[in-house]
This record gives C-alpha cells, structure tokens and sequence, in this order.
C-alpha cells in the first residue's frame, strides 16, 4: 500500500537530492563545450574557507535565520487570531473567511507588484502617501525596500500577508474539532474566554500548532521567490534581503557555477533538517511519537 508514496517519494525528493549531490563534486557548467571535471571536495572547501563565497553564504544563511525568527511566531499567532476570529457562527461569516483567504491564491508575481506598489520609494508610493497624508507631511518619503534598514522588514511583512491565509485553514479545522462542551463546562464554571483559550482551545489544538510551526519554519527558510521578484525589479536592496536559495539560484544559474550552487544547495538542506529535527525534540507531541 506504501509503494506509491515511496516511489513519488523517490522520484520528487530523493533522486534531485542525489542529482545535487553528484553535481556538487564536479566543476559542471551549462552550455559549456567543457567536460564536467571531478574536483571532490573542494565546493565544499570553497564554501566554507574561500572568503568571497563564504563571507556571502554565512550572511545569506543570517537573513534566512532572522526572517524565519520573526515570521514564524508572529504568523503562527496571527493565523491562530485570526482563525478564532472567523471561527464565530455569525451572518456572512463565510464571504469573511473568503477574503482572508484570497491572498493566498494570488499569484506570487502579482503580490509582488502591489506590495512594490506599496512600498514605492517616492511620494507616489501608497505607504509613503498614506504617511504623509497623516502626518500632513511632516513624515518624508521613504525608500522602504531599498534601505537596508528597512527592506527585510518589509519582505517580512509582504510574506506574512501572503501566506498567513494558509496557516489559518489549518488551525480553522483544527478550532472546529475542539469538542463544544468543553466550552460548555468551562462557560459553567465561569471561566473568561482568556482562560478558555489557554486551558481549552490551545491544549485541543496544540498538535496542529506544533505541525503548523514546523511548516512555517520550513517555508520561511526556504524563502526566494519574493526577494528574486522585487530584485529584478531594481528596487530592492538586496544584500540586506539575499538568502541562501537565492545565493543557489544565482550561483548555478546567474553565474553559471551549477557544483558551487549545489554545494550550496546540499549544505542547506542538511542545516534545514537538523533545525527541523531540533525544533521537533523541543516540541515533540506528547508521548514522544
């Protein structure tokens, strides 16, 4: 009855995880009239001693750790409010949930070009707009994407507009099969909707919490798409913003150095499971399982 999954299994993760770590031993270039040359180890060697890689990948790795640090907690809190708040049995609530949810079905291009929109560096630019309109212009225009004080701010919150919709369907399933009459007992012993969601809503859904914060992680340390989009626009500042897919995408592709970018790649991988398995001790279900 497995075969199936461990066959897509095989086909999807294992075999381009294999492929990445074949190609991570060669000098291999695309197009190139050159045959692939067997050098070992020395990506890897590369990729931690040669300071025009290294210094790069580590700071690469530090925005992936800083963006996955802050979008996790605050959009595992927002999707759980927010699942709470459509959760009530009130009239229209369904054309609600509809419109948290669209977000997520926009086209990552199109988020792109209205959260650019958004943060446009002049006056034209709606936050900037809306800024000034408040503040009757006392607050002058701000580049918010290409400041490097501000840019993976903003990149945080485009991300978490983007995909918070996602989170809160889980936790909205998981809020409905809280059976109601721990509710019930609770409203009888006089216990504030605080207390309810400390002692029951949280502890009914606590393993959906902990599958939603492992995912959250896993996709926020993946994080590309949204800083490759705004980058070629030329409108963002990219060595406050640049990750370590997109150090890989550039490598293999940009630059042509498709060993150096597996390296990269495989590296990567290997850092993003051990924080998976860590995070999975420290929260592990109960029982152990």
């Amino acid at each position: 009855m497995a075969a199936p999954a461990f066959l897509l299994l095989g086909i999807f993760l294992v075999l381009p995880f294999l492929g990445a770590i074949i190609m991570s031993f060669f000098r291999l270039q695309l197009n190139s009239p050159r045959a692939p040359k067997f050098v070992g180890l020395e990506q890897y060697a590369r990729l931690f001693t040669d300071p025009d890689i290294s210094s790069t990948f580590f700071h690469s790795l530090a925005n992936n750790f800083t963006f996955a640090a802050v979008v996790v907690p605050v959009q595992t809190l927002l999707a759980l409010g927010l699942a709470i708040l459509i959760n009530r049995k009130l009239r229209g609530m369904a054309v609600f949930r509809t419109v948290f949810f669209m977000p997520l079905v926009f086209p990552l291009a199109l988020v792109a070009v209205i959260w650019r929109l958004i943060f446009a560096r002049d006056e034209n630019g709606l936050l900037n707009a809306v800024l000034s309109a408040l503040s009757g212009g006392a607050i002058a225009s701000h580049d918010w994407l290409g400041s490097a004080s501000t840019a993976m701010a903003a990149i945080i919150i485009m991300s978490v507009w983007q995909s918070v919709s996602f989170q809160m369907i889980i936790l909205l399933g998981a809020l409905q099969s809280v059976p109601q009459d721990l509710y019930e007992a609770a409203s009888i012993d006089r216990a504030s909707k605080f207390s309810q969601l400390i002692h029951v809503t949280i502890p009914g859904i606590r393993n959906t919490l902990i599958f939603v914060a492992l995912l959250t992680t896993i996709f926020s340390l993946r994080l590309f798409d949204q800083v490759y989009l705004l980058d070629q626009s030329g409108s963002i500042n990219i060595e406050s913003t640049q990750t370590v897919m997109y150090q890989v995408i550039t490598t293999g592709y940009d630059l042509n150095n498709i060993g150096q970018g597996s390296a990269m790649a495989v590296v990567f991988l290997a850092i993003v499971a051990a924080v998976a398995i860590v995070q999975r001790r420290l929260i592990r279900q109960d029982g152990g399982s």
